[in-house]
């Protein structure tokens, strides 16, 4: 059985020296509120390397766009889009940058918090629903931006810099 999809946060320093390096891979700036932004992890893209994920809320203009190479809706059972997956700003990651993240109810939750855990819940219950789907997406993605970028000029430029942001991990706290 293939293990099961976790949800992540990154180690503050990691994400801040990828976002030197590229400016597309999204924020987890603390002055911004986005410390906690959640990235579901950890997919397997290419020859043993792992990335994550970031999962998003929902804006307006996610209602109209369509799941594509790049991007997944995350409905809810009756069909109502709760988050979605940007696999155009995957990073990638190895055990040392990753910060579990925990959506267990605790005693001490405000209201606020106990919906966000529930509304965590859901959008990981859908990924792992569509594991295989992620991974696939993820690999074709990656292959598209390392491979073939030429050929998909508009969907490259709205991905980070997979080869870069690789090279940051390799020298990251090493």
């Amino acid at each position: 059985m293939a293990k099961r999809l976790r949800l992540y946060r990154l180690d503050q320093a990691y994400a801040q020296r990828l976002q030197r390096a590229d400016s597309r891979v999204m924020s987890v700036d603390s002055s911004l509120g986005k410390e906690k932004r959640p990235f579901v992890g950890v997919v397997v893209v290419h020859e043993g390397g792992r990335y994550c994920i970031p999962l998003s809320s929902p804006k307006p203009k996610h209602q109209r766009m369509k799941s594509d190479r790049d991007f997944s809706k995350i409905l809810d059972g009756g069909g109502k889009l709760i988050g979605v997956l940007n696999f155009n700003n995957m990073i990638p990651v190895d055990d040392t940058v990753l910060v579990d993240f925990d959506i267990r109810p605790a005693k001490g939750d405000s209201a606020a918090d106990r919906a966000y855990k529930e509304l965590l819940r859901d959008e990981l219950a859908w990924c792992n629903d569509n594991r295989e789907l992620i991974e696939r997406k993820a690999s074709r993605l990656y292959r598209i931006v390392r491979e073939t970028p030429e050929r998909y000029r508009g969907l490259v430029s709205r991905c980070c810099d997979f080869g870069r942001l690789e090279e940051v991990l390799k020298t990251f706290r090493r």
